[in-house]
C-alpha cells in the first residue's frame, strides 16, 4: 500500500497542488527594475520537477529541486542557462491604514535560495536540496515559490515561468514529488510597505523623491543587517536617472528621511514614474545585496497613480503617501 501510495505522489500533475488565485498585475517588477509586458502567457512552456517533506521530529521544511523539462530557449541564441530561485513566504495578518481601510494580503519572505546553474540546457537536472527549521503550526501558512530564470551576467534575469506550492492540505510527512506546469509570473507578494515623498518644481524642473521609511514584514529582525534604497526615473519603460540612498540599520521600522533630487528637462513628469527597490547588505561589511521588496508610483501604475496626480495638483508642496512593497 505504501508502495501505491508513493507512485501515485510521484505522478502528481499540476492540478494535484491546491489553486493560489489572487490579483493579477498588469505590470510587474523584475529584481532590479522594470519587468516587460506581460502578455507573453503563450510562450511559457516547460515543467519543474520537486519534492516536498516536512521532518516533525526536527520541524525542518525540505525542499528539492529536481529538475526542469523543455523550458523555452532565446530567440537570437537558442540556448538557456537555467537556474531556481525559491522563496519561503509565510501569511501574515493584514493591517489597516491610516483611513481605516485594510491593507491586501501580505506576506513574509522566511527563507530564500537559489539552484546551481545549468548552462545550455533546456532540459536541466538540478538536484539541490534546501531545509530550514519550521514550526508545526506554521506550515499551513507557508507557500513555496520557485520561479525559473534564465541567467544573464550583463543584464537581469528573464523570469521563464514560476510555481507555487502552498503547503495547506499537502501530505508533506512523507517526501512528495510533484512534476507541474510553468505559469506566467504575474501575481506580485505585498513584502512591506515603503513611506515615499513627492514634491515637483516646475521652474527648475526638478523632482524630489523623499524616502522617509521602510517597514518590511518578517519573522524576525536582524540587527546586523543594513538597509538602502534604489530610486530610478523611468520614462516610457525606459530608465533615466537613479540614485541610490545611504545604508540605515534595519529595524522593524526603518528611518531614512533622506531625498533625492532629479532634474528632467527633456522629459514632461506627467509621461513619468518612480521605481524604489529596497535592498538588504550585511551591517559593515561588503556582501552580496538582498532585494527586500519594490515599489513603483506614476504613470501606467495604476492605484499608485493617485500620489502622482495629486503631487501634480500641489506644485512646490511636499506630498507623503504609503506605498506597497512587492517581490
Amino acid at each position: 500500500m505504501q508502495d501505491e501510495t508513493q507512485r501515485l505522489s510521484r505522478c502528481l500533475s499540476a492540478g494535484s497542488l491546491p489553486s493560489n488565485s489572487g490579483s493579477v498585475e498588469a505590470d510587474g517588477l523584475a529584481e532590479d527594475g522594470l519587468a516587460e509586458d506581460s502578455g507573453e502567457e503563450d510562450r511559457i512552456r516547460g515543467s519543474l520537477r520537486f519534492s516536498l517533506f516536512y521532518d516533525q521530529l526536527r520541524s525542518r521544511l525540505v525542499v528539492t529541486v529536481l529538475g526542469a523539462q523543455r523550458l523555452p530557449t532565446r530567440d537570437f541564441s537558442c540556448s538557456v542557462d537555467p537556474f531556481v530561485h525559491v522563496r519561503l513566504l509565510r501569511a501574515v495578518p493584514g493591517e489597516e491604514d491610516g483611513e481605516g481601510a485594510a491593507d491586501e494580503a501580505a506576506c513574509c519572505v522566511l527563507h530564500e535560495w537559489r539552484s546551481r546553474l545549468v548552462k545550455g540546457c533546456s532540459s536541466p537536472a538540478f538536484g539541490d536540496e534546501f531545509s530550514c527549521t519550521l514550526a508545526k503550526d506554521e506550515v499551513p501558512s507557508v507557500t513555496v515559490r520557485m520561479e525559473v530564470r534564465d541567467f544573464d551576467r550583463y543584464s537581469r534575469h528573464g523570469v521563464l515561468g514560476e510555481i507555487r506550492a502552498p503547503l495547506d492540505g499537502l501530505d508533506i510527512s512523507y517526501p512528495l514529488e510533484v512534476t507541474e506546469d510553468l505559469a506566467a509570473p504575474r501575481k506580485q507578494d505585498q513584502v512591506g510597505k515603503v513611506l515615499l515623498s513627492l514634491r515637483y518644481l516646475p521652474i527648475s524642473q526638478r523632482l524630489e523623491v523623499g524616502l522617509l521609511k521602510v517597514r518590511a514584514f518578517c519573522r524576525q529582525v536582524a540587527n546586523d543587517k543594513a538597509l538602502y534604497a534604489r530610486i530610478c526615473v523611468v520614462c516610457n519603460r525606459r530608465k533615466l536617472q537613479h540614485q541610490s540612498t545611504s545604508l540605515r540599520t534595519r529595524w522593524d521600522v526603518t528611518v531614512f528621511n533622506e531625498t533625492v533630487t532629479f532634474t528632467l528637462p527633456d522629459q514632461p513628469v506627467r509621461e513619468c514614474a518612480v521605481t524604489v527597490s529596497v535592498y538588504e547588505v550585511a551591517a559593515g561589511r561588503k556582501s552580496s545585496r538582498r532585494l527586500v521588496g519594490q515599489a513603483a508610483l506614476g504613470k501606467a501604475w495604476g492605484s499608485e497613480d493617485e500620489h502622482w496626480r495629486l503631487m501634480m495638483r500641489s506644485l512646490r508642496q511636499t506630498v507623503a503617501r504609503w506605498h506597497p512593497l512587492y517581490i
